[in-house]
C-alpha cells in the first residue's frame, strides 16, 4: 500500500509539474517570509508558502505537493543559516533560483559551549526579530522580483521602499514599548534561543532556554533543567516564552515547579490569516507586547 501511495504520489508531482502556469511563480519557506514578499510583489507574480503557520521551521519536512510548488517556481526565497535543515538536500537542487536571505548579512553566533555541546551550528538562524536587518531582505527580494519581472521594477523598488519606512517606524515603536521594562527586569527565558538578534539590537538578555541550543529539536538533560529552574528561581523570572509551533509540556512543568508562567508567542511563524500575528509587522508587535506584559511585573 506504501509503495502504491508513493508512485500515485510520483505520478501527480510529474503531472502538476508540467502544467503551464500563469505568471511568475515565487515559493517563501516561512510565513513570515511569505508576508513580506507578498508587500513587495506586483499583481503578475504569485507568491506561495511552503510552511504552514503550525510548522516548526526547525522539523519541517516536505510532502509530495510541496515538491510540487518548489518545481513551479520561478524563484525560491528562503531565510537560510540552517533554518530549513530538513530541506538543504532538495534546494540544493534548485541551484541559482533559491534565494537565501540571511546568509549575507551580520550573524550572531551562539556561545560555542552551547553551539558544540549540543551537536548544533552556532550560527543563528532568527533573523527576522531585528527589523533593521528585515530590512536588509527587503532590498534583496526587490532586487530579485525586479529582475524576474523588469516592467514592474519600478513599482517593486517603490514598494519595497515604502514598506522599509513601515520597518523603522516598527524599530522606533519596539524601543519605545520595551522602556516600560525596568532595566533589571529584562531577562529572557524561552524555549529555545529564539531572541538573539532582538536581544543584540533592544538590549535584553538571555538567561536561559528549555532546549538547549538554536534549534527545537535538541533535548535538554536533567542537568540542563535542573540549572533552568536554579536560574529561574534565583533571578526571580516572571514567565517563560514560548512559540506556538513548540510543544510547551516541558516549559509548563518547568513554570510548574518554579511558580512561574508559561506566555505562548508566535516566533517562528505568523498566526492564522486574519489572526493577531497575520503579518510580519502585526507579529513584531504582538511579541513585543507579550514580553512587555511578562517582564514589567514580578510573578
Amino acid at each position: 500500500m506504501r509503495v502504491f501511495w508513493m508512485s500515485a504520489s510520483l505520478c501527480l508531482l510529474l503531472l502538476f509539474v508540467g502544467c503551464p502556469l500563469v505568471g511568475e511563480q515565487v515559493v517563501c519557506t516561512t510565513t513570515l517570509i511569505g508576508d513580506i514578499v507578498s508587500q513587495i510583489a506586483g499583481d503578475g507574480i504569485e507568491v506561495h508558502v511552503l510552511f504552514s503557520p503550525d510548522a516548526d521551521p526547525h522539523a519541517f519536512e516536505p510532502r509530495p505537493q510541496d515538491l510540487v510548488m518548489l518545481h513551479r517556481a520561478d524563484r525560491i526565497f528562503i531565510n537560510g543559516l540552517d533554518l530549513e535543515a530538513g530541506l538543504a538536500d532538495i534546494l540544493e537542487t534548485f541551484g541559482d533560483i533559491v534565494i537565501s536571505l540571511s546568509d549575507d548579512l551580520p550573524n550572531l553566533l551562539a556561545g560555542e559551549a552551547e553551539g558544540a555541546n549540543h551537536g548544533h551550528a552556532t550560527i543563528d538562524p532568527h533573523v527576522w526579530f531585528d527589523p533593521s536587518l528585515v530590512s536588509l531582505w527587503v532590498d534583496v527580494i526587490a532586487e530579485t522580483l525586479s529582475e524576474l519581472t523588469p516592467s514592474q521594477a519600478p513599482d517593486i523598488r517603490a514598494r519595497a521602499t515604502d514598506y522599509q519606512l513601515e520597518l523603522s517606524a516598527l524599530d522606533e515603536w519596539i524601543i519605545i514599548a520595551l522602556d516600560q521594562i525596568p532595566p533589571e527586569q529584562r531577562r529572557l527565558v524561552t524555549d529555545h534561543h529564539v531572541f538573539g538578534y532582538f536581544e543584540a539590537r533592544y538590549g535584553l538578555e538571555q538567561v536561559g532556554t528549555v532546549f538547549p541550543g538554536l534549534s527545537t529539536l535538541s533535548e535538554p538533560s536533567a542537568r540542563d533543567i535542573a540549572s533552568l529552574i536554579s536560574t529561574i528561581t534565583s533571578l526571580s523570572i516572571p514567565a517563560i516564552f514560548v512559540g506556538t509551533t513548540v510543544n510547551a509540556s516541558l516549559a509548563e512543568q518547568i513554570a510548574a515547579d518554579t511558580g512561574t508562567r508559561v506566555i505562548r508567542l508566535y516566533t517562528g511563524a505568523l498566526s492564522e490569516p486574519n489572526g493577531p500575528a497575520d503579518t510580519y509587522l502585526s507579529f513584531m508587535r504582538y511579541t513585543v507586547t507579550a514580553l512587555v506584559e511578562g517582564l514589567a511585573r514580578t510573578p
